[in-house]
């Protein structure tokens, strides 16, 4: 079935993700220096894109790796019941380790994928998310560094996706749905 008729709005440019990106890269630089190795971790799927363009800017030796989680299963609406659906591949015991989200709603994926890591005894685990909805957050959890806090609205673009449509776009766009029954 296709998706509901929709139009997309920018709401963060591509040049503002990038220079947003690079001060980010920067802080991170300075909590992980004299690491020998920033393991970096994607929170698949939303986060490829993110996390592909933040490794270029960290001027530290980086190793990434993806897990996947799920609260969602076949529905629209969160389980709140999280499942790892993919691991790591490496051990990250005594390694400095970033995660890095898409987007933090509820805040219950990355709570849960934030204590299922560290219970592997990792040296140092901090996160960050490229975008953070705070208002719908049900879970006391704030991610390390966010890249930009957003009211609550539905977004597509920079690997988030609508329906598996979107990600390639190079911004962040708020979805309006055109129908009238929507």
């Amino acid at each position: 079935m296709p998706p509901r008729p929709y139009v997309i709005d920018q709401l963060i440019s591509a040049k503002s993700i990038a220079a947003r990106i690079e001060a980010l890269a920067r802080e991170i630089e300075a909590e992980f220096a004299g690491t020998d190795k920033l393991v970096v971790v994607g929170l698949l799927r939303g986060s490829f894109v993110f996390i592909a363009d933040l490794v270029r800017e960290i001027d530290l030796p980086v190793e990434v790796d993806f897990i996947e989680a799920s609260s969602y299963g076949d529905s629209t609406v969160s389980s709140r019941e999280v499942r790892i659906l993919k691991d790591l591949r490496a051990a990250i015991e005594g390694q400095d380790v970033l995660l890095v989200e898409d987007i933090v709603d509820t805040g219950h994926t990355l709570h849960h994928v934030t204590r299922f890591l560290a219970s592997r005894r990792p040296r140092r685990l901090r996160t960050i998310a490229l975008l953070d909805k705070p208002s719908r957050r049900e879970v006391d959890f704030r991610a390390d560094w966010i890249g930009f806090s957003i009211p609550d609205e539905f977004v597509v673009g920079y690997g988030i996706d609508y329906a598996q449509r979107n990600r390639n776009l190079p911004y962040i766009g708020k979805v309006r749905f055109t129908d009238e029954d929507g």
